[in-house]
């Protein structure tokens, strides 16, 4: 017996809405038990420039969650005291490796209940962060959204999180849409199912157009180095200043560090569900592909994803966001579908159309992380290597050692990071500090990735072919200056300096994401 197709009603997920919430986002918690909360996020912006955000968290009462009784109340709990939490450990002039009770307690509470990690996940800064301008306009339409909450309060910070707030409008309609074409698929009716996919590509269309609209009011210096720094987690941030992680003081007195990744869109649900329903495989970076065996009888359907990252992923969406993703794995047969039709013309180029605009989608997302990281961190790289800054680094870690103290945080870092490469590359090893995936390389084989179903060959061909990177032919056939023209070896790759509101850590180009997964 086949499994059932999962019924959205079930996850919470909505059919017009998708994984944004059905209800809208609650602006304020109507309890007055919660106005110390409420008036900490009205004032967050300037208690972070100011530096007495820690000040007044320290000093609040831990307030309770029995008040809180709609999911949207929960929600926003949530909200408020993630972006709170995060303000609290990189708002000062050194990161913060605890959370007082105040902010621990009621956070760990609202979390469990539901079933989200206590840090500002996607579903903390944009699925549950927004609101429209207008009631009887949609919510798909960037001019008609604004932000709940922010760090900075610059248009730049809220930009960024509504450009994903419409994507996941835009995209919600494909979620019925392709559970009604997994339907089809079990009833082999090839017409609905061609429908289907020819909507779902039309769609991803509208998708890439969207994210293209990143750069109208999202300055990528702004976004690198005042925004990014606050969406960062506490795993793999030694170098930043939290080399085991953030305590949550949860008066138990058993309290343990823990180590949570950051907001990521990695985290989105909704472009795993389009990987699911398409039968797209992903690997762990660097492995190759493999042929295709191991089809699952007649549903047909998709194995379940290798990429460790991508499942870790998984365990920041909300727990029925997730639960959702598990059980259209179970029942995904498109891919097998088609395999079976490859006879069918219309349906293979309507699969392939799907393909060829998930890949495009992907493309235009490695041109933007590549504007809004690589680019930037190389700014910060050239900046860092004047002979002004040089001679201050070599200066301060002389007199730390000199000392034999510690410096203030914002001076020693710079010190134990020299310190520290200089370790590294005795052992011939790159430092990776804000570290989890290798950005582009993960993003780039994502990419290449979707487009191995192709049925048709000339599709295969199409999606598979690599541009041809310019200035890259001998011009100076005979004259080469030493080292002119040459790339990096991979032993020596160039490493970047970031410098974020926690001080100054370093990164290679292909580490982290725009929110330092």
């Amino acid at each position: 017996m086949l499994p059932r197709i999962p019924n959205l009603a079930d996850y919470g997920i909505s059919p017009k809405h998708g994984f944004l919430p059905d209800v809208l986002p609650l602006t304020r918690l109507p309890d007055p038990y919660y106005h110390k909360w409420e008036a900490i996020a009205a004032n967050l912006q300037a208690l972070i420039l100011s530096k007495r955000l820690r000040g007044v968290v320290d000093r609040l009462p831990v307030l309770s969650t029995i008040g809180l009784e709609h999911e949207a109340e929960w929600r926003r709990a949530y909200i408020l005291l993630s972006f709170m939490a995060h303000g609290y450990i990189w708002g000062g002039d050194s990161p913060s490796d605890r959370l007082p009770p105040p902010i621990a307690i009621p956070l760990l509470a609202v979390s469990e209940h539901l079933e989200v990690p206590p840090v500002a996940t996607y579903a903390a800064v944009c699925l549950w962060n927004f609101k429209p301008l207008f009631m009887d306009e949609e919510i798909d339409n960037l001019e008609n959204l604004s932000t709940l909450l922010t760090f900075t309060g610059a248009l730049d910070e809220s930009w960024f999180y509504l450009v994903s707030v419409a994507m996941e409008a835009r995209g919600a309609p494909i979620v019925p849409l392709m559970l009604d074409a997994i339907r089809a698929a079990r009833e082999n009716d090839a017409e609905t199912v061609t429908a289907n996919l020819n909507t779902f590509a039309e769609r991803l269309d509208d998708l890439t157009t969207l994210l293209l609209r990143m750069h109208e009011s999202c300055d990528p210096n702004i976004f690198y180095n005042r925004i990014r720094p606050f969406l960062a987690g506490s795993k793999n941030m030694g170098e930043a200043g939290l080399p085991n992680g953030v305590l949550y003081e949860d008066g138990s007195g058993e309290e343990s560090y823990r180590q949570y990744s950051g907001g990521s869109n990695a985290q989105s649900s909704l472009i795993q569900f389009f990987d699911i329903v398409l039968g797209i495989e992903h690997r762990p970076t660097g492995e190759k592909a493999a042929e295709r065996t191991g089809r699952s009888g007649r549903d047909g359907n998709a194995p379940a994803p290798k990429h460790n990252f991508i499942m870790d992923m998984r365990n920041y969406m909300p727990g029925p966001h997730a639960r959702f993703l598990g059980d259209v794995q179970a029942v995904a047969n498109i891919r097998d579908f088609v395999e079976r039709n490859s006879d069918n013309v219309p349906l293979c180029v309507a699969y392939d159309a799907c393909l060829s605009m998930l890949r495009a989608l992907r493309d235009k997302h490695i041109a933007i992380v590549t504007r809004y990281i690589v680019l930037p961190s190389r700014e910060v790289r050239a900046r860092s290597r004047s002979p002004e800054v040089m001679r201050r680094k070599v200066n301060l870690a002389t007199a730390s050692r000199q000392q034999g103290r510690q410096q203030p945080q914002g001076i020693a870092y710079d010190a134990r990071a020299a310190a520290a490469k200089e370790e590294g590359d005795k052992k011939g090893s790159n430092l990776k500090g804000t570290g989890g995936t290798a950005l582009i390389s993960f993003l780039k084989q994502a990419r290449d990735e979707t487009g191995e179903p192709a049925i048709e060959e000339w599709t295969k061909r199409f999606m598979s072919r690599q541009p041809r990177a310019a200035g890259q032919n001998d011009f100076f056939a005979g004259k080469n200056e030493e080292g002119a023209g040459l790339p990096i070896a991979p032993d020596h790759r160039e490493e970047v300096e970031v410098a974020g509101l926690a001080g100054t850590w370093t990164m290679d180009d292909d580490v982290g994401g725009i929110c330092n997964y």
